[in-house]
């Protein structure tokens, strides 16, 4: 995967180039997936947060990952 720059003026580095794939709404929060070059990323955002973005399936947008630790388990 390789790091894009973003339309926005933020500061963080992980921020991937993809397209949505798919929005699944909830009652208040929706998933959204977004195409990483093969690689299908989730982000939950808010389904106000969606619709002020106009995200919809096929539409370009960028995953912004901005984490505080990263776990890792084995089987």
């Amino acid at each position: 995967m390789q790091r894009r720059r973003c339309p926005a003026k933020i500061r963080v580095r992980n921020i991937l180039k993809g397209h949505i794939v798919e929005i699944v709404k909830g009652a208040t929060t929706s998933h959204v997936r977004i195409d990483i070059g093969g690689s299908v990323v989730t982000a939950s955002i808010t389904n106000e947060a969606v619709a002020d973005l106009g995200l919809e399936k096929g539409k370009q947008a960028y995953a912004v990952v901005k984490a505080l630790d990263v776990m890792v388990g084995i089987d």
